[in-house]
């Protein structure tokens, strides 16, 4: 088993703790937590050693999940990846472009798994749908309550950086342009953003984002040829709108005539029940990349290019 170690036993640092208890690949040997009280409750709870320093931390372990503030990713993820070892940082990678790119250099320099935590590349919505899109326009909607945690950076690398890593990963192209608006309400940073991302190949993607809803959504819909994909990341459930052929066999379908007066056939296909763990996918994969020595789903390079395309999208509001 791969001995593990975490770094940040906050809200999704207590997640990621309580899963990896469970796992099969993983041998948890124990956590730091800058907050004294927070350690000696969690070491209660769960039974596991809480580290008085991430150095003592590293010396026994193979690797480890960071889930501290963003501000102290570089610093946390620089100290392990320099005492090789393999490292998943949750998102965003760094606050910076050349935080980003030494974590890169000193991951490869090592040959070390570098991972980072865009938990809905392991959606079953998006897993179940990916293998199928070349899109040509994606709209996507994240909204949140104002949240408790996670306001020490924008609405942009809060919640839009999930979206801006899948539209990345699905649209084969170079951006174009960018252009971009947002408002701070509340926080010292945007809470709420809309971005216009437009690529060499055609494609265009609109993304909002805002931390100041009433109610929650996380959907994408991708309008590709002759077909249109709708993913609620919440609840797990893809939808299939294709357009086809005419051929009269199903009874169900819809049928319409196109521009050229040629009948056509509507057929919606939904696919449910998708709402596998994200997270204990994301450390199979982290586990598995390290076994095997292959590269993760979501790497390194992954996050930063993710990060810089928030950024340019950043510099827009601003």
């Amino acid at each position: 088993m791969i001995k593990v170690g975490i770094v940040g036993v906050g809200h999704l640092g207590e997640i990621h703790l309580k899963l990896v208890l469970k796992s099969e690949a993983f041998k948890l040997v124990g956590f730091y937590d800058d907050d004294i009280n927070k350690s000696i409750l969690i070491e209660k709870k769960y039974g596991v050693p809480a580290y008085k320093s991430c150095s003592d931390l590293s010396k026994d372990i193979d690797a480890v999940i960071i889930c501290t503030p963003t501000l102290f990713h570089h610093e946390t993820a620089k100290l392990f990846l320099s005492d090789n070892k393999h490292v998943f940082i949750e998102k965003p990678i760094t606050t910076n472009l050349n935080q980003a790119n030494e974590l890169v250099s000193i991951k490869n320099e090592n040959h070390l798994v570098g991972q980072v935590g865009h938990v809905e590349r392991f959606n079953g919505a998006f897993i179940e749908v990916q293998k199928i899109l070349n899109p040509m326009f994606i709209e996507s909607h994240r909204l949140s309550h104002y949240p408790a945690r996670g306001t020490d950076v924008s609405v942009v690398l809060d919640l839009m950086i999930h979206d801006i890593d899948i539209v990345l990963s699905i649209v084969k192209s170079k951006v174009k342009n960018v252009s971009a608006n947002g408002t701070k309400i509340i926080s010292s940073s945007p809470d709420i953003a809309n971005a216009r991302i437009e690529f060499e190949n055609g494609c265009v993607a609109n993304l909002t984002a805002s931390r100041l809803s009433l109610k929650k959504m996380r959907k994408m819909r991708i309008f590709q040829m002759d077909s249109y994909i709708s993913i609620d990341f919440d609840k797990g459930q893809s939808e299939i709108v294709r357009i086809m052929d005419y051929d009269n066999k199903d009874k169900y379908a819809m049928t319409i005539h196109n521009s050229d007066g040629i009948k056509k056939e509507i057929k919606i296909k939904k696919l449910e029940n998708l709402n596998i763990n994200s997270i204990i996918e994301e450390h199979k994969d982290f586990a598995s990349s390290i076994k095997n020595n292959i590269t993760p789903r979501v790497t390194l390079e992954t996050g930063r290019d993710a990060l810089k395309l928030a950024f340019k999208i950043l510099e827009k509001i601003d």
